[in-house]
C-alpha cells in the first residue's frame, strides 16, 4: 500500500483496529504515526473519518492521503521457486516450510516476497512489502500459495476468498486419536487477550471460524487427517485442533511439546521432536480464474520429510 492509496478490506484483515492495520501495511510507519494521520483526517474509511480504534469490516474501503515519505524498498533476491502453474495473470507456488511469505520485524530479506520481486516483471501491490501476496501460509507450513501479477487479479482472487468460494485442503498429523472420524470444529477465535502472538477462543473480538475434517489414518499415537478450512482465520487449523486437545505435530506454540511425554514409543517421540516444522501442508487449492472463469485446481505433493516421518511411524 502506498501512502496515497485506497485499499479494500478483505476477510483476512477484517476485525483489525484501523491504526494496527495501517502500521502493519506500512511497515515503516509506527502505530503512533498512523494514529496521528487518523486524527488529522488523512485516513478515512468509506469516505468518512474514523477513530484509531475503529474495527475494520470486510468490504470497508480505507483511503490514505498522508504526507510523502521515502518509498518502501523491497530488495529483489534470486530464489528457487517451485512453480506449480503460471500464466500472464497469476502463478501458484509450492512454498517450502521455513520460508516466510513477506518481510516483517526482524525479517527484511529472504522472504517469498523478495523472491517474487526478482522473478516477476510485474506483480499486484508492487509498491508494498507484499507484492503479489493474496493470501498467506505460516512460516513452517508448506504447500500451495497463489500469487497475483496485477491488481485486477489480486482484487478478484481476494473477493473469492472473502466469499468463501476458494476450496482448500490441508494434510495434518495431530497428536492422539481424533474422533469421530469426520466432523467439524466451529469455534470463534481471535487474538488472545493475554498474548498478541497467539490466537485462541479467549479473545476480546473472536470471529467465526469453521474447519471440516476427515481422518485418513490412525498411526501410532497420532492421527493423519485432511482439514478443510471454510474460513480463513490466522492459525485457524492449528488452534481448532489444539482446542480439541489434538495439537498438530511440531506446533510448539499450541501445545504439542507439552504432550511429548505421553508418546510411549521413544523412537517415535524422538522422530517427531526432530521434525523442526509443523506437520501441516496445503495440499490443494481450487478457484476460478478471474479473467477466464476456468476452474483451477492447484496441488502440491507432501514434502519428503513428512512422507519419511509417516513411513517411519507406520513401521
Amino acid at each position: 500500500m502506498s501512502q496515497n492509496s485506497t485499499i479494500l478490506i478483505n476477510e483476512l484483515d477484517a476485525g483489525k483496529r484501523l491504526d494496527s492495520f495501517l502500521s502493519e501495511q506500512l511497515e515503516e510507519v509506527s502505530r503512533s504515526t498512523a494514529q496521528k494521520w487518523i486524527s488529522s483526517g488523512e485516513v478515512k474509511v468509506n469516505d468518512a473519518p474514523r477513530k484509531s480504534s475503529y474495527t475494520l469490516q470486510e468490504g470497508d474501503s480505507v483511503s490514505i492521503n498522508a504526507p510523502a515519505k521515502a518509498p518502501v524498498h523491497l530488495i529483489p533476491e534470486r530464489m528457487d521457486l517451485d512453480i506449480i502453474y503460471e500464466d500472464e495473470d497469476l502463478l501458484a507456488i509450492n512454498k517450502p516450510a521455513g520460508l516466510i511469505v513477506h518481510p516483517g520485524a526482524g525479517n527484511p530479506t529472504g522472504t517469498l516476497a523478495n523472491g517474487l520481486l526478482y522473478y516477476l516483471q510485474e506483480t499486484s501491490r508492487s509498491d508494498t512489502l507484499r507484492p503479489g501476496i493474496v493470501h498467506r501460509l505460516d512460516k513452517n507450513t508448506s504447500g500451495v500459495l497463489v500469487v497475483a501479477k496485477n491488481d485486477y487479479i489480486h482484487d478478484a482472487l481476494s473477493s473469492q476468498f472473502q466469499k468463501r468460494n476458494i476450496e482448500k485442503t490441508y494434510i495434518a498429523l495431530v497428536f492422539g486419536q481424533v474422533e469421530p472420524e469426520s466432523g467439524e470444529i466451529n469455534i470463534p477465535i481471535g487474538r488472545d487477550k493475554n498474548s498478541r502472538t497467539r490466537i485462541s477462543p479467549r479473545s476480546a473480538r473472536p470471529r467465526d471460524a469453521l474447519t471440516l475434517y476427515k481422518v485418513s489414518e490412525y498411526i501410532s499415537a497420532f492421527t493423519l487427517l485432511e482439514a478443510y478450512p471454510k474460513t480463513g482465520r490466522t492459525h485457524q487449523i492449528r488452534v481448532h485442533f489444539q482446542t480439541r486437545h489434538h495439537p498438530i505435530v511440531g506446533d510448539e506454540t499450541y501445545g504439542f511439546n507439552a504432550l511429548l511425554p505421553r508418546i510411549k514409543d521413544t523412537r517415535h517421540r524422538k522422530a517427531v521432536k526432530e521434525l523442526n516444522r509443523l506437520f501441516l501442508h496445503s495440499a490443494s487449492l481450487s478457484a476460478l480464474h478471474p479473467r477466464t472463469g476456468k476452474p483451477l485446481v492447484f496441488t502440491a505433493p507432501l514434502p519428503e520429510e513428512l512422507v519419511n516421518l509417516i513411513t517411519f511411524l507406520r513401521e
